[in-house]
């Protein structure tokens, strides 16, 4: 193989600002379903969904439908909240629709009671944002706004974007020791860590928390630690924020992953896996806690292209289809497909070998520990350059010895005996 840089190599290096000194650099002509296509039809078997983006897989039919639909009818025409469009409020009422009580297979809302926060309702008003970060943001101010406090806790090793606010409750210094001053009144505990609750006091404006930790591994705390957490959120008039920018929208298993938890937050983050392809995240929280954007100052918070209507669109496509197979859905002659506990259950039973030291997480959001990083790394390359299909894996910005697999939700029984298999040799 020569060692030349394709024209659009060159062009990547010389234009595209760089974010490490080694990028991929994968050269991708196309992408459908669970694939994607570099040149001379190598096909790659995408086993991190752009990082737990592509849920409904790449170029789903019904998502390529819905932004056809909507660019016969309109693109951007406002700011956020002036116009009323009609894909921005059928998915701010699919949404709710997702956190109100209904039968489903495990979950809050299937199982009552469940722990409901005591400050601000029902989880009924949706503002739409551009990304994950962006949301992190709206619902700092949020927080800071309708509590009238300053404080506000994450937890080590946490990641919730890369914006000053957001980078200010990274829970890792290393990562934002760099870009200091960043916002003052951060505190930290461990996620997971009973003991660490204590630190939430009634100076507190809000926790903002993942509900199973993802850059840190895919941990996942004990069933009390979240009922521990909503309780004493409550007893001091703390904000719960649960971030579900990468475990929502069906990642873990259930539409949000707070369910298996049976507690609800007073403010939900998502994005990601929300918009089948297209950038779009959200705040949700009750209609009375969000109301404080509207005055002191009015306007309180705001954005150009925030809820773009392509997005919205879909993103309800997006959501549709992952409520339709998250569960498992009839496939031949009445055969049901598996469901995404299962398929997260087949490559734990799957990837079993002298080097993996253990496999965390739940559904598709798994972290497969190694050694070390030096152990892991040449896994990941061989995994990518095997022929006729590479298998593209990662790993974590806080755990860089363990492999991350989060691959489309959509993914087959006999897609994952490949990619597993393919794995395995790998380590070999």
């Amino acid at each position: 193989m020569s060692n030349a840089l394709s024209h659009r190599q060159q062009l990547f290096y010389n234009h595209l600002a760089q974010t490490s000194d080694f990028p991929l650099a994968l050269e991708i002509e196309r992408a459908e379903g669970i694939y994607l296509y570099g040149q001379n039809d190598q096909r790659y078997i995408d086993m991190i969904s752009g990082i737990a983006v592509s849920n409904v897989g790449h170029r789903h039919p019904r998502v390529l439908e819905a932004i056809h639909y909507q660019l016969d009818k309109y693109m951007h025409l406002m700011v956020y909240g002036e116009y009323i469009e009609t894909p921005q409020v059928k998915l701010a009422e699919a949404l709710v629709g997702t956190l109100k009580p209904h039968p489903c297979e495990g979950g809050a809302f299937s199982s009552p009671p469940y722990m409901g926060g005591e400050r601000g309702g029902s989880l009924d008003n949706v503002y739409f944002t551009n990304s994950g970060t962006e949301a992190v943001e709206g619902a700092m101010k949020l927080a800071k706004r309708f509590t009238g406090r300053s404080e506000i806790i994450s937890c080590f090793n946490a990641y919730h974007g890369s914006t000053q606010g957001a980078l200010s409750l990274a829970g890792a210094e290393f990562f934002k020791r760099s870009f200091r001053p960043l916002l003052p009144d951060i505190r930290h505990i461990r996620h997971g860590v009973l003991e660490d609750l204590d630190k939430i006091t009634t100076r507190t404006a809000a926790v903002i928390i993942e509900v199973i930790s993802g850059e840190a591994g895919v941990r996942v705390p004990v069933p009390e630690y979240h009922r521990a957490l909503r309780k004493r959120c409550d007893e001091t008039g703390t904000l719960l924020i649960y971030d579900e920018i990468q475990t929502g929208f069906g990642r873990t298993g259930t539409f949000w992953a707070f369910e298996q938890y049976h507690v609800v937050p007073d403010v939900l983050l998502c994005a990601k896996g929300m918009g089948g392809g297209m950038p779009i995240g959200a705040f949700i929280a009750s209609k009375e806690v969000m109301s404080v954007f509207k005055n002191n100052p009015i306007l309180g918070h705001i954005t150009t292209f925030g809820g773009h209507p392509v997005s919205c669109a879909a993103s309800l496509a997006t959501l549709e289809t992952v409520q339709e197979n998250l569960y498992g859905t009839p496939r031949n002659g009445g055969a049901e497909e598996m469901s995404v506990m299962e398929k997260g259950d087949l490559i734990k039973q799957l990837l079993v070998h002298p080097k993996i030291k253990e496999i965390r997480g739940r559904g598709l959001m798994l972290a497969v520990e190694f050694e070390s990083f030096e152990a892991l790394k040449p896994i990941i390359d061989r995994a990518i350059q095997n022929t006729p299909d590479g298998v593209i894996t990662d790993w974590f910005l806080f755990c860089d010895h363990s492999m991350r697999l989060a691959p489309p939700l959509v993914i087959s029984e006999e897609q994952i005996r490949e990619a597993c298999r393919i794995i395995l040799e790998a380590m070999d």
